[in-house]
């Protein structure tokens, strides 16, 4: 396919794929703000607030490679197009939603669309820029994506303060269209017939594990570990997660190419990389209901108190770079995954009393941990293999990523719900006001309302008390994993110093130029 260079349009193209993929990037953690309000306003409960917030990282991590796959197939403007249109429609429907449900199956779709949107982003490139130009095309791209994480708590913030709590799924509607027109109209279409086809029964096995294990781990503090449902889909997930791994094995061309795993730079990498994004979303799935419901501040309040972690991110990534070339990727990683442990022990000395400024000092420094941990981690997973398997090995990075994010929404905020069940003081409360009193932390505070006046302080300090107890059970866990990827980073990552190709979206970019 013959590349449009010379198109002034060119730049308006990137410029509406750069708001798609901010949308897609600021979804990833707008509603964590919007879970206390969806709590209030639809009676939520801890174990609903969960599936809202992985429903969507589930089927975008399922559905991410075959996504891409199906763009090189079929052509990566009609996908693009298609990927929008799914999110916009999976937007109207969370923006309308009456129940619980429908929001989750709402988030649901929209991750249906953020996973064909995603790997095809930087797949255009090449058909619209040049060599000379592609690098600067591909740094704007990341740049969007990586922005719209610490945008979603400020933006739902923002809405949540002045509208109702629909709009912070309506904000994506012209955003999606705008995205959409610009496809339509200034995009080429590109295809690679020569990609694998999709594997549908793969494709299967990795969402019907997946959610198996998700459901499993979410539901098991309301029904018991030992319940049967929950042993179960316990069971079913490790039978379709195996299946899963031996046909990937066994195929000619696989989706999932598992032996890039052989590669101990790569794996070990990678493990480091998805253990930071277990620990990142879990933190952010537990933080807004402290801030909003223990210590009071309103969503838009709440976006801004995460922005010390959205600060040492910054910081971070600014410094990293230099601080590999110094003294190799081992080291830094090692070192971001320590200040990460250090960051979390810290907060879970987090007291009801502690208020902000502590938790603004160990958010810095999470922050810090997380920015040189994840990013060389990522570059050096990469920057380890050939430069022929960079595009199925970045694949394969970002599907356990966005698997560590999951199970770290699911686990955590698991662990968080058990803690708080157990602690809380319902004593003297009515059987159904002590289980909704159970169910979340702003549940217990609006049973608090509607209490008598001397059990209303009594049960809104318990709610205080219990909540910050189980975030404090749930950092101390982060601490744990974080201190364990950074003991095998430094046994077992490669020590050679000097920074790895730090331009991997750009060989994988060339390499999609290279099949036009």
């Amino acid at each position: 396919m013959e590349t449009v260079t010379s198109d002034p349009r060119r730049w308006w193209a990137l410029g509406a794929l750069v708001a798609s993929l901010l949308t897609l990037g600021f979804d990833m953690t707008i509603l964590n703000v919007a879970l206390p309000t969806l709590a209030a306003d639809l009676g939520a409960s801890t174990g609903q607030q969960q599936w809202m917030a992985d429903a969507y990282v589930v089927v975008f991590a399922a559905l991410m490679l075959p996504a891409g796959l199906l763009g090189d197939r079929f052509g990566r403007r009609l996908m693009l197009i298609t990927g929008l249109g799914i999110f916009l429609v999976g937007s109207l429907v969370g923006a309308l939603a009456g129940d619980v449900n429908t929001v989750i199956a709402a988030r649901a779709v929209m991750g249906v669309g953020a996973a064909l949107v995603t790997p095809l982003g930087l797949a255009v490139l090449p058909s619209l820029f040049g060599p000379e130009e592609r690098t600067k095309a591909v740094g704007i791209v990341s740049a969007a994506s990586a922005l719209g994480l610490p945008l979603g708590p400020i933006i739902g913030g923002w809405l949540l303060n002045h509208f109702w709590w629909g709009s912070v799924f309506l904000v994506n509607v012209p955003m999606a269209a705008i995205g959409i027109a610009a496809c339509v109209l200034l995009l080429p279409e590109t295809k690679d017939p020569a990609s694998p086809k999709v594997d549908t029964v793969s494709t299967a096995l990795t969402a019907t594990g997946l959610g198996a294990l998700i459901y499993a781990i979410i539901e098991a503090p309301v029904r018991g570990w030992g319940d049967s449902l929950v042993v179960a889909m316990l069971g079913a997930a490790i039978l379709l997660i195996a299946a899963l791994v031996l046909r990937e094995r066994r195929v000619e061309r696989p989706m999932l190419d598992m032996t890039l795993l052989a590669h101990r730079g790569f794996l070990f990498n990678t493990v480091a990389a998805t253990l930071v994004m277990f620990v990142l979303s879990g933190l952010l799935f537990v933080l807004p209901p402290y801030l909003q419901a223990v210590l009071g501040h309103d969503a838009l309040g709440t976006g801004v108190r995460l922005l010390p972690m959205m600060g040492g991110i910054l910081v971070a990534s600014r410094t990293a770079p230099p601080v590999v070339t110094r003294f190799g990727a081992r080291a830094t990683v090692s070192a971001g995954l320590v200040v990460l442990a250090f960051a979390a022990f810290l907060g879970s000395r987090t007291t009801v009393d502690s208020g902000y400024g502590f938790t603004a000092l160990w958010l810095s420094l999470t922050g810090l941990g997380f920015g040189f941990s994840l990013m060389p981690a990522m570059s050096n997973a990469l920057g380890t293999l050939p430069r022929d398997r960079a595009g199925s090995g970045s694949g394969l990075l970002m599907t356990l990523r966005q698997v560590g994010g999951a199970i770290g929404i699911a686990l955590l905020g698991s662990l968080l719900s058990s803690a708080f069940r157990d602690r809380l003081d319902v004593t003297g409360l009515p059987a159904r006001a002590a289980d909704t009193a159970g169910e979340s932390v702003v549940a217990a505070h609006l049973v608090a309302e509607r209490a008598g006046a001397g059990r209303a302080a009594e049960l809104a300090a318990s709610a205080n008390s219990a909540y910050v107890h189980g975030m404090g059970v749930v950092l101390l866990v982060c601490g744990i994993a974080a201190l364990v990827a950074a003991l095998l980073a430094a046994a077992f990552l490669p020590g050679t110093p000097g920074a790895p190709s730090p331009e991997t979206p750009d060989m994988a970019a060339e390499r999609a130029d290279a099949r036009q």
